[in-house]
């Protein structure tokens, strides 16, 4: 008996001290994955864990996508949405859904240590994430500064600082040779038409408004809305000296001289003065993108509102109006249906 009562005295506290030591390795566990964290506050201004190294990733939006595979992530990015379309490559990455109500379930799947969203995303699907234990970065740019500020932290975040320096420097080289060439010309006053009917354009805080005065405009609409619907009377009392459209968008896009053809056969839109002399621009998809691409979209835009200013006079007012006609550099698709969700996808 004394025996036996030894032995259970004895076995006692080395049962404890495994229970201590599950228990031990469980915290240094999660202290280890702490250490591996950097702890950054977002463009929302949230304050995420983020994981040293980032290994996967899942976009939840079209410039977002296309940041990273211009920065060289194409191997980190593990999932994004079904608009993701720039480049070509993006469209076979597996898809977590739309932007603006994205499947959890498969972003969960994918096994991301970093969600990567923007302003068009919802704040439920943010900390539906958050809540599962998922790092979200949100980013917000409001200009084209701000656009290649994002470039940069992106590039800190995943492990490619030196590509986003590379990078931005290079796209700000484009940006300024720009805005020398137009330094002496006045701004054009244009319309930018992001939905026809309604006819929606931007406000004075989007970074599609910063986009335009790089390119050497400014819009006539004056709005603190970043989407606002413009009445055809208001248009028509602001005479825009130059129209600037994206495609419709409809299934496939739309031919751009149709679309230009369209606008001209409607009896409110010819009454402008800039459609009836065909003034009307289509600039490329990548307006409407804050993403690397955007500074691309500047520079041709640029080139077709100042034909005069980019070569020789000439042969820039020829390409101007083989541009106007034939729709520039293509179309653009925000992705959705309806008007409301293209907006929302502009980004």
């Amino acid at each position: 008996m004394a025996g036996a009562a030894l032995a259970l005295v004895t076995l006692a506290p080395a049962r404890a001290s495994g229970r201590d030591i599950s228990w031990r390795t469980q915290e240094a566990a999660k202290s280890e994955a702490a250490a591996a964290t950097k702890i950054v506050t977002d463009e929302s201004g949230r304050r995420v864990a983020v994981p040293l190294n980032v290994r996967r990733v899942v976009s939840l939006a079209p410039n977002l996508t296309e940041t990273m595979y211009a920065l060289g992530l194409a191997d980190k990015l593990a999932g994004d949405t079904i608009y993701c379309d720039t480049p070509e490559a993006a469209k076979e990455k597996p898809h977590v859904g739309a932007p603006v109500n994205p499947n959890l379930e498969a972003i969960v799947a994918l096994h991301p240590d970093l969600v990567l969203a923007t302003s068009i995303n919802r704040w439920e699907t943010v900390d539906a994430l958050a809540k599962l234990g998922i790092a979200v970065y949100t980013t917000d740019p409001h200009t084209v500064t701000a656009m290649l500020e994002t470039t940069t932290l992106l590039g800190d975040l995943l492990g490619a600082h030196e590509k986003a320096e590379a990078l931005v420097g290079k796209l700000q080289g484009q940006l300024d040779a720009t805005a020398a060439a137009l330094r002496e010309r006045p701004l054009q006053h244009v319309l930018f038409v992001v939905w026809e009917d309604p006819p929606i354009s931007i406000g004075q805080n989007t970074f599609i408004a910063d986009a335009l005065r790089w390119a050497g405009a400014e819009s006539v609409i004056l709005s603190k809305e970043d989407w606002p619907q413009v009445s055809m009377e208001e248009i028509v009392r602001l005479r825009p000296e130059y129209i600037v459209l994206i495609s419709n968008h409809a299934e496939g896009g739309a031919d751009a001289s149709m679309q230009i053809r369209d606008l001209r056969a409607r009896a409110a839109w010819n009454e402008l003065e800039a459609v009836r002399l065909g003034r009307v621009v289509v600039a490329n998809e990548e307006i409407v993108r804050p993403s690397p691409g955007l500074v691309g979209a500047i520079v041709s835009l640029a080139r077709s509102l100042h034909p005069e200013v980019f070569g020789d006079p000439g042969t820039g007012a020829k390409s101007a109006r083989m541009e106007r006609a034939a729709g520039c550099n293509g179309s653009v698709q925000f992705g959705f249906g309806e008007s409301e969700q293209a907006v929302a996808c502009a980004r």
